[in-house]
């Protein structure tokens, strides 16, 4: 459902608020606050209920409510003295007091819905994996902290999912140590992963196929292909990179900045540290909204235990397959958004140089992960269904 009052539009799915058909950045809280007491218009809302609302039953003092609702007026061009949509009850509470119209707004994604499904590994790992739209395979290798569930409704990934299974019956899996495969696993190695990739791919039963590496889902695509060149018909790698930050750290400066980078990580994690969270979120999304950094925060709280993230972190910061790169045989596509603050685009240019033909594509986004409503992610599926011939 979408609400329109005065000039403004409010979308709860979308986490979006536009006035006069421009979108307007607030805060979570501010956003929270603005679609109760819409919903709950017939009545005014207590000072206590709006808290526990907006905060979940964490201890805040009025004063933190009275600055949000401040916040929101001024999003939605009201005020204090106007108060003509949203109107204050001294000693009680607030209420929505303006028109508010309702229509249906976006109708969500029609899809059919995923098939999930499991296998075990020689070592006793259950490996989940997902079956998802119709035509030719597309493999996507696992990358950060993935959730086959969770990221079905995902405003970070189920763009992502729609638009490689648009043309291809997508093959995805959730790695060990997190999201619906075991997380209890003891020690794992980087060709753990790749063992993974290899078990899922006889899993399904499936003889030749383009595969997709994201970020570091990108190097295990790459030891897969160079352990199974008869296997992979082409390769894409997306935000991927040869070399992790540790690994290709050459001069004391960078090997500081990424032991630095290594330690914080460590203690953020094991310390659930929301602060750091919301740090690594920038990283990867720095022009998504705070909605999207919220989404992708919650996103990652659910996929796996801190103990397992920190365990993750070590692993990657290490990867290394500049070695056996130039080993790949199939066509690749490598794909990298120009401005990317979490894997620099001289990663990209690396693996171009290592793998024979190979073609750099560089996409006009800063994100990591690309955001469904900017346009470097259609121009992204134009590039990839060109290449793969859909």
């Amino acid at each position: 459902m979408v609400y329109e009052f005065e000039d403004c539009e409010v979308d709860p799915q979308r986490f979006e608020l536009r006035r006069r058909g421009e979108p307007v950045h607030v805060e979570p809280q501010v956003f929270a606050l603005l679609t109760h007491l819409i919903r709950h218009r017939d009545r005014v809302v207590g000072k206590t209920e709006l808290l526990d609302s907006v905060w979940g039953y964490r201890h805040v003092s009025e004063s933190a409510l009275t600055s949000r609702v401040k916040a929101l007026r001024r999003a939605i061009g009201d005020s204090g003295e106007r108060q003509r949509i949203v109107a204050t009850v001294h000693g009680v509470g607030y209420r929505f007091v303006a028109e508010v119209r309702e229509n249906g707004g976006v109708p969500p994604r029609t899809r059919a819905q995923q098939q999930i499904r499991y296998c075990r590994s020689p070592d006793g790992v259950r490996v989940a994996y997902a079956l998802s739209g119709c035509g030719p395979p597309l493999v996507k290798a696992a990358n950060w902290l993935t959730h086959l569930d969770l990221e079905w409704t995902s405003p970070i990934w189920a763009h992502w999912l729609d638009g490689l299974a648009r043309r291809h019956t997508l093959v995805r899996y959730d790695e060990r140590g997190c999201g619906l495969s075991d997380w209890d696993i003891g020690e794992f190695r980087f060709d753990d992963w790749v063992d993974d990739l290899e078990l899922v791919v006889d899993g399904v039963g499936l003889d030749r196929f383009p595969l997709l590496g994201i970020s570091q889902g990108g190097a295990v695509a790459i030891a897969y292909a160079v352990r199974h060149p008869e296997r992979v018909s082409r390769l894409v790698l997306a935000g991927a990179y040869s070399r992790g930050r540790f690994a290709r750290a050459a001069t004391p400066e960078e090997k500081e900045e990424a032991e630095l980078d290594l330690v914080l990580g460590r203690i953020g994690w094991r310390h659930d540290d929301p602060t750091f969270r919301q740090v690594f979120a920038s990283q990867f999304l720095p022009d998504a909204s705070r909605e999207l950094w919220d989404a992708f925060n919650d996103l990652q709280r659910a996929t796996t235990s801190n103990d397992n993230v920190v365990r993750f972190l070590d692993v990657f910061a290490h990867i290394d397959v500049s070695a056996i790169a130039p080993s790949v045989r199939c066509p690749t596509l490598i794909l990298h958004s120009r401005g990317d603050l979490r894997v620099p685009k001289a990663q990209a240019q690396e693996l171009a140089a290592l793998i024979p033909d190979s073609r750099l594509c560089f996409l006009d986004s800063r994100n990591h992960i690309l955001t469904e409503h900017e346009p470097a992610w259609p121009e992204f599926l134009d590039e990839l269904d060109a290449f793969l011939g859909s």
